[in-house]
This record gives structure tokens, sequence and C-alpha cells, in this order.
């Protein structure tokens, strides 16, 4: 297997994520107490979690998870669920799960960055641009035209990261039609699936849509529960899920069990968490929209249409790199750079970043940010 290059997001958030006093570029939104979540559940949830046996876990997940799980698409059961100790794990399973040496596969960019450098450790792999002049949309002529005959999967990320966009549901109905009249293994990786704004719909799941759909997904990013690093695939394919679970026996072997266990919980008090979130996420995009209407000079703003993150442009002359470390080192601001997001497979934007806004008490950086602006310094 060919050696992976670092990861920059996890090495640049190793120097900043925990000593920068504003984090605003985060991707999850916020977060609970153990307290908080225990009090959402049941007596029963509570003692389930109270008297839990700290033993091994089936490595499908436990069954009450996956029914949990299988209860937040339109026709998946639990039978087709496979949990994993994060989206991460779930990714790096899948791929080498479908692809191997000879094989191609096409990823759309920018993207997280496993999603392009893991499926390139195994075989060819093309990259397909979102368009920034198009509203970030996906051209489905591209990805035909990026077809090979030994093409065996499509990656895609709805609502994205870093842009929020969601694809517009003719174009991802047209890319589920072109999959199945290739054969080919769609893979969208949905960890904001449930996040979204304003009047924009959210898409279906890829494994509700199409029988080689897979859908990743977690409970890090909608339901702000990173630190539980529960993660699952859906899959109609049963025959590719084995194929999964037991690639998983070399890696995590099984899950958490008091980690399943409050999501679980989470799960069944989702409505209290999504709503939660979503109003967080509205109260936060309108000081967004103040903050960045107040500063059109120095930044072109995109409003994202779902997610807990978003990706403006900044116009300064000196370039948004430099304009991000000054920033970060002057006032604890964090932001990430557009950088973090090259891309090995064709050019990306160098002159975005990334903002979060799915987390409590942004005023507070914002206004640093805006003295920042103000000041000259920049």
């Amino acid at each position: 297997m060919a050696t992976l290059p670092d990861f920059r997001l996890e090495t640049y958030f190793s120097k900043w994520e925990f000593s920068a006093r504003y984090h605003m570029t985060a991707s999850d939104a916020q977060s609970l107490t153990v307290s908080q979540l225990l009090a959402l559940g049941t007596d029963a949830d509570r003692q389930a979690f109270e008297t839990l046996s700290l033993g091994y876990t089936q490595t499908f997940g436990a069954p009450e998870l996956r029914e949990a799980i299988a209860a937040t698409y339109d026709r998946q059961r639990a039978t087709d669920i496979l949990c994993f100790a994060g989206a991460e794990e779930g990714l790096y399973v899948a791929m080498h799960a479908i692809l191997d040496k000879g094989d191609h596969a096409i990823v759309i960019t920018p993207n997280y960055q496993s999603s392009e450098t893991v499926p390139l450790s195994i075989c060819e792999v093309t990259g397909v641009a979102l368009d920034p002049l198009q509203n970030w949309t996906l051209d489905i002529d591209q990805v035909a035209a990026a077809i090979r005959p030994n093409t065996k999967l499509i990656s895609i990320n709805f609502p994205h990261n870093p842009t929020g966009k969601i694809l517009e549901r003719d174009r991802f109905d047209a890319l589920v039609d072109l999959c199945r009249q290739h054969g080919i293994y769609l893979f969208s990786d949905e960890a904001y699936r449930l996040l979204g704004v304003g009047d924009c719909p959210q898409l279906p799941a890829a494994a509700d849509a199409y029988e080689r759909g897979l859908s990743l997904s977690v409970m890090s990013k909608p339901y702000g529960l990173p630190g539980l690093r529960i993660g699952w695939i859906a899959c109609q394919d049963s025959d590719l899920l084995v194929r999964m679970e037991r690639m998983k026996h070399y890696l995590s072997i099984c899950n958490s069990g008091p980690s399943e266990v409050l999501s679980i919980i989470a799960l069944k008090a989702r409505e209290t968490i999504l709503a939660r979130i979503r109003g967080l996420m509205v109260h936060n995009l309108a000081l967004l929209d103040g903050f960045f209407a107040e500063f059109e000079e120095r930044f072109e703003w995109y409003r994202p249409d779902g997610g807990c993150i978003t990706y403006p442009r900044y116009l300064g002359s000196e370039g948004v790199e430099r304009f991000a470390t000054d920033l970060v080192e002057r006032t604890g601001v964090l932001l990430l750079p557009s950088s973090i997001y090259h891309s090995e497979l064709g050019p990306v934007p160098q002159d975005r970043f990334r903002i979060g806004y799915g987390r409590a008490h942004m005023e507070e950086g914002l206004q640093v940010f805006r003295d920042y602006l103000r000041s000259g310094r920049a």
C-alpha cells in the first residue's frame, strides 16, 4: 500500500485547534455534555448506560444502534447498516473494499483530503471540480466524460465540505442514473445530510436512491457529538457490507460500548437535538450575513445551503494564507485557509477560507475579527 501523505487539516489543527481562543472554523455543531445527553433519554436509557458491561461489542454495531440509525433513512433496515469508529474509518474501509489496483475512481474537488488521498493510494483517480462561478454545482457532463471502462466508484459530498453546497435534485438524479447505467458505486459522504438551512431541499440518501449507493454518516457533525466516535455506512449491497465488516476486523474491531449507548439516546432524541442546532445555525448565519455585508471590499460572501460550514472568498492583496496566519497569531481567531483543500487532482480555489457556524458564542469571535479588520492591521 502506498504511504499516505500528511493530513493537512489535522496537522494544522494540531497546532491551533486547542490553543486559538476563537475557533471559528469548526466543522461540527455545538456539543452536549454527558449529563445533558442522558437527560434526553428515558429512565431505561440511563439505566442501560449506568449498568453497561465494558466488554467487546458486535463488529456491525449493537442491534439497537443499527435500528436507530436505520430509522433516519427512508428505505434502510438495520441489516443495511455497518458501524465504524468515526466516519474516517468508514471511508477508509469502503475505498479498500471496493477499489483495487487497476481500477479507476472519480472524486469531486475540493473535498475532505482523505476522500482523494485514500483512493489515490489504491488506484488511478480523476478529479471533477465544483464550479464557484456556477454556485459550486457539479457538472454531470464532466463526470460522464471522466468515466472509463474500469471506473468503479464515484465519490461525492453534499452538503459539501467546505462550501455548504447542496447539489440540485435534478443533477443528483442524473448522477444516480449515470452510475446505474455503468454499474458504478456511488460513495456519498453525507455527514451533514440532516443540517439544511433556508429553503434548499435536502437530497435523498444515496443508499435510499440507488442499489449501489453507500451513505457515510457520523454522530460528529449533525448531532455535535464527535467525542463518541460513532460513524456508519448504509448500503443495500449485503455482500459489500460483509467485505467491509471483515476489513474492520483489522482496524477498530468493534465500537465503544458506552459510545453506542449514548448514540442510541441521541438518535432517539434527534429531533430535539437537530432543532437546537438548526436554530443556532440560523442565528449564526444572520450574524455572518451582517459581518460580510460590512466588509464587502475584503470578502466575497457565499451563503451556504446546508451543513454548518461555508467558504467565503478573501479579496486582500496579501493572500488568504498570510491573512489567516496573521489573524490567528494576533487575535486568536482561527480560520481554515484554502491550502488545506489543496488537491493533487487539479486546480482548486486558492483564495478561500472555511468558517464554521454551528457552535455557540459566535458573537465573541466575530467582534474580535471585526476589531482586527477595523484596526488597519489587516
